[in-house]
């Protein structure tokens, strides 16, 4: 069961790469300053280190979580029983929301903003942006997870649908697109978009402070984070962190040094 959640996530994973870094080289929505080969070696550089953390730190993932709950009888959903199919759509939308309260709280709380910044240094906005976070950061986020997975009790289905959802979304919506406004207003209604989410990595504190959803577009309007664009227009706003502009201090190494060096 467990290598078959594996190999769905990761199909799904490397399909919906190929998707969208293809998208954006047929329909880019803005020019890169940087050149990709430096920035997509460095972010995905990121995303293996933080996965080979994850898997040799945290003997136990989100899936096999919801298992052992499941067979102990704990969790919110294990000790009172609903309709699975209720259960199985709580879970994922509770766990929605635990993403964008997680995500908040890291750009609140200073030394776990110092973390997350890593994800927000990057100079341009495209598919493997989605995929930049520090290791720290990555094995903080997958801990959060399995603690909430095993307190809601969530059936392990759910987490196997959030988990893909969850990635497929964060490529989708760090994605370098052009989307026709029309198409952009409608997918807000239900799901982040690029154009939603770039609002989100623009060097204004006003707006790098808005659109913290992942996945589902509801929160920000619900709790008042939604702004709807950027200042300066898609194309001519400045994405990352004023204070992180010289791409030459920003390499791999440097990335990963960051969140603990003296301000």
């Amino acid at each position: 069961m467990m290598v078959s959640e594996t190999t769905l996530r990761l199909g799904v994973f490397f399909g919906v790469l190929l998707i969208v870094a293809l998208a954006e080289y047929l329909w880019p929505k803005r020019t890169a300053h940087l050149p990709k080969t430096s920035r997509w070696s460095r972010n995905l550089s990121l995303v293996v280190l933080g996965s080979v953390a994850a898997r040799l730190l945290i003997p136990f993932t989100a899936a096999s979580v919801a298992v052992y709950a499941e067979q102990n009888h704990m969790g919110l959903f294990n000790v009172f029983p609903m309709p699975f199919a209720l259960a199985v759509v709580l879970s994922i939308v509770l766990l929605d929301l635990l993403i964008y309260t997680q995500h908040v709280v890291f750009h609140r709380i200073p030394w776990l903003w110092r973390l997350h910044k890593v994800h927000h240094i990057d100079q341009d906005f495209d598919v493997t942006t989605g995929l930049r976070f520090h290791p720290v950061e990555i094995l903080l986020s997958a801990l959060i997870k399995c603690g909430a997975v095993w307190l809601l009790g969530a059936p392990f289905i759910a987490v196997v649908i959030f988990e893909i959802l969850l990635n497929a979304t964060a490529m989708f919506n760090h994605g370098n697109l052009h989307l026709p406004a029309k198409l952009d207003r409608i997918l807000r209604r239900v799901v982040v978009t690029p154009d939603m989410h770039r609002v989100h990595h623009s060097v204004l504190p006003s707006e790098t402070n808005s659109n913290y959803g992942f996945n589902l577009p509801w929160w920000d309007r619900l709790f008042k984070t939604y702004q709807a664009q950027p200042k300066h227009g898609h194309t001519e706003m400045t994405i990352g962190l004023n204070e992180y502009q010289d791409a030459r201090k920003t390499g791999l190494l440097a990335l990963l040094v960051i969140p603990f060096q003296k301000k």
